[in-house]
Parts: structure tokens; sequence; C-alpha cells
């Protein structure tokens, strides 16, 4: 068994596994097995303990300026959707602009 550390790139968060090699006969090759233990903290390079699974924030969490917060109720779910839809048409009329100017 051996520990090995892998860096996600789309979230940019080191996880260390346990992994454990075995031979397989029929193919006469090592193959490997991990198993997620945990995060690796960044600062302190310590393995902080995961069970695995995605979980949700806790209810004491708090956003960070700038990030984008889900409507909480449907009618901020329905001013969010006419405000995604206005900014899309919107766009949208900006690309048929940019592709007028590109055929002349």
């Amino acid at each position: 068994m051996a520990i090995t550390y892998n860096k996600d790139k789309r979230s940019g968060l080191t996880y260390a596994y346990e992994t454990t090699y075995v031979w397989d006969k029929e193919k006469k090759q090592s193959r490997s097995k991990r198993t997620l233990i945990g995060r690796v903290d960044e600062t302190t390079g310590e393995i902080v303990p995961t069970d695995g699974r995605g979980r949700k924030r806790s209810p004491s969490y708090v956003p960070e300026e700038g990030e984008y917060v889900m409507p909480k109720t449907i009618k901020e779910l329905r001013a969010e959707v006419l405000r995604l839809l206005e900014e899309n048409s919107v766009l949208r009329k900006e690309i048929q602009k940019l592709k007028s100017k590109r055929n002349l």
C-alpha cells in the first residue's frame, strides 16, 4: 500500500489516495486500486479526512463577495430566469450585429 497525491485540474485541490497494487494474471500487468483518504490542506500539508462524497454546504455558509447565490424562493427564481432571458436576448443581438459586420 502507498499514499498517492493527485491534483484536481478543475478545482486546484489536492487529494490523497491509498493505493494498493494487484497483479493481473491474465494480462500479466500490475493494476492499482485507489481509495480516497481525504483532501490535502494547502497551508499545513496535512490530510483532512473526507467521506468520499460531495457534501452540501453547511447552513452557516456565507458566500464571498461576487459569488453567485442561488435564489431561495420561487419568486426570486422567476426574477432570475427573466433576467437571464433578457441578458440572453441582448447577447444574441450583439452576435447578430457582429456577424453582419463580418459579412460586409
